[in-house]
């Protein structure tokens, strides 16, 4: 079964990798100036190094971006924000190679970053010398203390948590922002996801109303009357938080940063959920959501959330705009382990860790 399950990621591989070829084929090769960052894990010292990205140069018909120092409040810019952490930080410097490959107006696109250590601010310039950023240092005691445990570990990072901060982090004038997670790829010009339409709700995301709700709460959230009334008046259907187009000013309006504090509160005491940052999303916003396309998020290519290797996925009928392994593999290390699924052949041509 298992050779069954992996020729036939193989096979959707191939065909993916036709369609996409015209772009992965117009890849420049990567200068040989690279960056470095020392990693600190355990007490020992670590240097990375990243190969310096490509120029993207934008296509005829772009929009001219200011220069001037309030430059980011200009209203012709893409906003993305993505968190910047060592443990993941070859994923986010994919993510973000893999943005302005695909983009039309690569000048137009601007990137905030969330870290918890400001020292990867000059990796990040010197890996995308074009890169129109700002970094935001992300305080982990703001939320360490909200954070409960979870079915991995890697689920509890603090930085995990940066997102439901975005409205407080990111300046007044930035009042719509796509939250991408690190393990991922674009292959699609993300202006497209930058224009999607929210029909006056704060967030946007593909939506999945098949999948089982209840599986994502306890018994005891359930049972509890005053808790799982929160979904009465709605029709609640899971949402993956590693894709979001968000109403910044609408966040700021109502509010959401301290609802979603207050179900992790409750969680503290009350243990209504198991699964990391996912499930206060869901409860402060399922059922109103606006839809977008699943070519946005084409995810669970990680796997299983416990078990990493030996779970691969394949991919979701439909259109590809977005590949995205959420799960506990991760492409890096299955491809460095010498033990990769085989849609992982699709994020390797936007790594640009090492030689």
């Amino acid at each position: 079964m298992q050779w069954m399950i992996r020729f036939s990621g193989f096979v959707s591989a191939m065909m993916l990798m036709i369609v996409l070829a015209p772009s992965l084929q117009s890849f420049h090769p990567a200068e040989a100036i690279r960056s470095s960052s020392h990693t600190h894990i355990d007490g020992v010292t670590h240097r990375s190094w990243f190969r310096q990205a490509p120029t993207f140069r934008d296509a005829a018909g772009c929009k001219q971006i200011r220069t001037s120092a309030d430059q980011i409040c200009d209203p012709s810019l893409v906003h993305v924000a993505i968190t910047l952490d060592f443990e993941y930080l070859r994923g986010s410097i994919a993510a973000v190679h893999s943005i302005l490959q695909h983009s039309s107006c690569p000048a137009s696109v601007f990137l905030h970053f969330l870290v918890s250590d400001t020292s990867l601010k000059t990796l990040v310039a010197s890996t995308f010398p074009k890169l129109k950023f700002k970094v935001y240092y992300f305080e982990p005691e703001i939320v360490r203390k909200l954070i409960s445990t979870s079915v991995r570990q890697a689920l509890e990072q603090p930085l995990n948590y940066a997102r439901n901060y975005l409205a407080d982090l990111l300046e007044p004038c930035v009042r719509r922002v796509i939250y991408l997670d690190s393990d991922l790829v674009v292959v699609d010009d993300v202006s497209k996801l930058w224009s999607t339409d929210l029909g006056g709700k704060t967030i946007g995301a593909p939506e999945y109303c098949h999948a089982n709700f209840t599986k994502y709460f306890t018994a005891g959230f359930w049972s509890n009357g005053q808790h799982s009334a929160v979904f009465s008046d709605r029709n609640p259907c899971y949402f993956n938080t590693g894709v979001m187009v968000i109403d910044l000013a609408k966040w700021r309006q109502f509010g959401y940063t301290k609802r979603i504090e207050r179900w992790m509160e409750i969680q503290k005491t009350d243990r209504i959920y198991e699964l990391g940052s996912l499930p206060p999303f869901l409860l402060v916003f399922a059922g109103h959501v606006a839809p977008i396309d699943h070519g946005w998020n084409q995810h669970g290519l990680g796997g299983d959330n416990v078990k990493g290797l030996g779970s691969c996925r394949d991919l979701h009928p439909g259109p590809v705009s977005l590949l995205h392994w959420s799960g506990s593999g991760k492409p890096w290390l299955r491809i460095d382990s010498k033990q990769p699924c085989p849609l992982d052949a699709l994020w390797a041509p936007y790594d640009l860790y090492g030689l």
